[in-house]
């Protein structure tokens, strides 16, 4: 079980540049959707899988968040140039930002023995919940080519922003209380 676990991370990982392929390269935004929700679900089941079957481990601990950031990553960059769209790479480059900051708290923690810091909050799963949300309704629009999904997508883009900016300053906090 603990393989079939850590598959589903290595799935998003490796599912991601597909991802940007049949976006930019393809035009295959129904197989990019697809496949995109295939990777959101696999996030939702590798984390409870584990948490059922009490094989959480170090190694998913830091590729699961890591893995979300990869398909993140590839969606934004995948969108701002299928959508020439300099307020989803603006957006998405500040959401990145923030997850390399919480990336570099999250080492810090761990070399001070203070991960409890930068544990995952609910409000950090909501953050990646909408995140996926907004994906999927750009994807959406792309797949139907219908422009008031997309504008609402932009909406649900500044959204996670908010969200995202309000996790990482949570941690930061988090971080450096004294």
């Amino acid at each position: 079980m603990n393989y079939f676990i850590q598959s589903l991370t290595y799935f998003r990982i490796l599912i991601s540049p597909i991802i940007f392929l049949f976006i930019t390269f393809y035009d295959l935004y129904g197989w990019a959707l697809f496949l995109f929700f295939l990777a959101s679900i696999s996030d939702y089941w590798d984390g409870f899988l584990a948490r059922k079957f009490n094989l959480e481990s170090v190694i998913g601990t830091i590729l699961d968040p890591i893995a979300d950031k990869i398909l993140v990553t590839f969606l934004i960059l995948a969108l701002s140039l299928e959508l020439i769209s300099i307020f989803i790479g603006m957006v998405g480059g500040v959401m990145l930002v923030r997850e390399f900051w919480v990336g570099a708290l999250r080492d810090l923690n761990a070399r001070q023995n203070n991960s409890d810091a930068t544990k995952v909050t609910l409000l950090a799963k909501i953050k990646t919940f909408i995140q996926f949300l907004t994906f999927s309704s750009f994807l959406l629009g792309l797949v139907l080519n219908n422009s008031l999904i997309l504008f609402i997508s932009n909406f649900l883009l500044f959204l996670a922003l908010i969200i995202t900016l309000q996790t990482g300053l949570s941690y930061t906090m988090s971080t450096f209380k004294k």
